[in-house]
């Protein structure tokens, strides 16, 4: 376990200590509320979770800056594996390592923001099988701790922040759980949404033959939305709920065959697709979309957003960025050995966040060239998960 120190650590420790002891998970859930200072919540025992489902390293930007997550130590699933958050905040130069700490994250991180903050959600791992929450408003100096009484799904849009501070998690099995704001969210009051199933039987499931859910993401009006895969070739599972009736986005690809989307960005803003070995781009307009070239991207590493409709992509050795609706995908020179994840700066130039064990090498793209900007040491406990 990484135990970085922090303000929220002894909160947060708690959870943690309770999640690993053998005395029960019911008992687990009541030791971090105690900590917490909340009424206990219910605490769900799930399987043990399954193998990632989608890679989550990945990078985000919110009014606090650009945020990064990455897997560092060792692999992903592997005990030495250490997932970390880093920051570069609004109008800064150089990164920071702001992991909320205190609680074991070999499981992975997934993270989403809004406004001007964020939530970290720690996917069940050791003897956890529910998903701490940390909620940072000052780009990761404080965390304000919480709790999700199941295992969040290894995706990175498993979780996603409203402009009203409402909160959605997507669950290992496939139920979306919400919180209408973080201090709810602290206390583990969350409530379901709806189910796999349910959004599977409703017509636009049906039409789709979804298969899974992969991302959710608040649209206009905050209105929930899903992303997922679907069975039926050229149908995108992009949906919408209205007043509690799910109803397709309107995203079609005549002509191929079943199509997964692979990440939602904030607000639905842009949406990722795979298509056989190929991944595409498509940005809404009101009831219409934007749909980029395809691009060949066999073994998708990562993806992430950037502002303004951006997007980037890690896969079969290539990395390659879109700026938006109607632009072209750009690839980039050779990232340097190690790279994770891209992260978007000012006027769409690119950083590179390589990774070598414990050390973060921060590099700037500058005429086409890959420049070290920075690295950052990060104090993993080797040994420390087991």
């Amino acid at each position: 376990m990484n135990r970085r120190p922090g303000r929220a650590g002894s909160a947060l420790a708690g959870l943690a200590l309770a999640g690993v002891a053998l005395a029960g998970v019911a008992l687990a859930g009541r030791a971090l509320l105690a900590a917490c200072g909340s009424p206990p919540a219910t605490v769900r025992s799930p399987a043990p979770p399954p193998a990632l489902t989608a890679p989550l390293s990945t990078s985000l930007v919110t009014g606090q800056g650009t945020w990064a997550v990455t897997v560092m130590g060792g692999a992903a699933g592997t005990g030495e594996g250490f997932w970390q958050l880093f920051v570069r905040p609004a109008g800064a130069s150089r990164w920071s390592l702001v992991t909320p700490p205190g609680v074991a994250d070999n499981g992975g991180l997934v993270a989403a923001g809004a406004g001007t903050s964020l939530v970290v959600g720690i996917r069940p791992s050791q003897n956890l099988v529910f998903s701490p929450l940390a909620t940072s408003t000052d780009a990761g100096r404080d965390w304000a701790p919480g709790l999700l009484g199941a295992g969040l799904a290894g995706t990175p849009g498993a979780i996603a922040a409203g402009p009203s501070g409402r909160l959605l998690a997507l669950l290992q099995d496939g139920t979306i759980e919400a919180a209408p704001d973080a201090a709810a969210a602290a206390s583990g009051q969350w409530a379901p949404l709806t189910t796999l199933r349910a959004v599977a039987a409703s017509p636009p499931g049906r039409s789709c033959g979804l298969t899974g859910v992969t991302s959710v993401a608040f649209g206009p009006n905050e209105n929930p939305m899903l992303a997922g895969a679907c069975s039926r070739p050229g149908a995108v599972a992009v949906l919408t709920d209205a007043d509690g009736t799910w109803r397709s986005a309107g995203l079609a690809l005549p002509g191929r065959g079943p199509v997964r989307v692979l990440g939602l960005a904030a607000g639905g803003a842009v949406a990722l697709l795979a298509a056989g070995n190929s991944v595409l781009a498509a940005w809404p307009d009101g009831a219409r979309w934007t749909v980029s070239a395809p691009v060949a991207a066999g073994g998708v590493r990562a993806i992430g957003f950037g502002g303004g409709g951006s997007a980037w992509l890690l896969a079969g050795g290539v990395a390659r960025t879109i700026g938006g609706a109607g632009q072209a995908w750009r690839v980039l020179p050779s990232v340097p050995a190690g790279t994770q994840v891209l992260a978007a700066g000012a006027g769409g130039s690119y950083q590179a966040l390589a990774v070598d064990r414990a050390r973060l090498t921060v590099w700037q793209l500058a005429s086409g060239t890959w420049v070290k900007a920075q690295q950052v040491t990060v104090p993993v406990q080797y040994g420390s998960s087991g």
